[in-house]
């Protein structure tokens, strides 16, 4: 039981304010709620699962800066992508939320790799000797802090003029990985 409220306390507080937060606001501007929920949740699950299990070992042999500036380098695009915008024609728009779906996992997931979070759940788990405690207070801790991301972004979204959301998503996103690769290469 210490293992997960010391994982779900932790991660809850590192999550604040974080990157990956930030991405659940500014998707929660553009997808509904449950979308965005759904796919945080099964990012985090995969990705936090891995951190656990295979963690150490990915760091033996991908160099942990290589992943930095991957997640990096794919926000700067996720930014330019939310200034170019999508075009949703009638036929589009049935598979809009599976794509949105889709489109927050893998963001959320690249955004995750190699960040505080699971590299804190790397270290929980070592530290504990256990895995599925660590994993469900890690999960759950994400869960709790990206969803009142989530009420901010909705709330957000309804009272900001779409194009204000649009630039300042793509802002923050650019912004964050020009940071990533800041602290990666210097």
């Amino acid at each position: 039981m210490l293992a997960f409220i010391s994982s779900f306390l932790f991660v809850v507080l590192a999550e604040m304010g974080d990157k990956t937060q930030l991405l659940a606001i500014a998707f929660a501007t553009k997808y509904p709620w449950k979308t965005v929920m759904a796919a945080v949740a099964a990012a985090t699950a995969v990705n936090h699962l891995m951190a656990v299990i295979v963690g150490q070992w990915l760091t033996n042999y991908i160099p942990m800066d290589w992943i930095h500036i991957a997640a990096s380098v794919a926000f700067i695009v996720f930014g330019l992508w939310t200034i170019r915008g999508d075009k949703i024609t009638d036929d589009d728009q049935k598979s809009r939320y599976a794509n949105a779906f889709w489109t927050v996992a893998v963001a959320f997931f690249l955004a995750e790799m190699g960040d505080k979070t699971q590299l804190a759940t790397i270290t929980l788990a070592a530290q504990f000797h256990t895995i599925l405690p660590v994993w469900c207070g890690t999960l759950c801790g994400m869960i709790i802090a990206d969803g009142f991301g989530i009420i901010v972004g909705i709330v957000l979204g309804k009272r900001i003029p779409e194009r204000t959301v649009k630039w300042t998503a793509a802002i923050i996103f650019i912004l964050c990985g020009l940071w990533g690769l800041y602290e990666t290469l210097m």
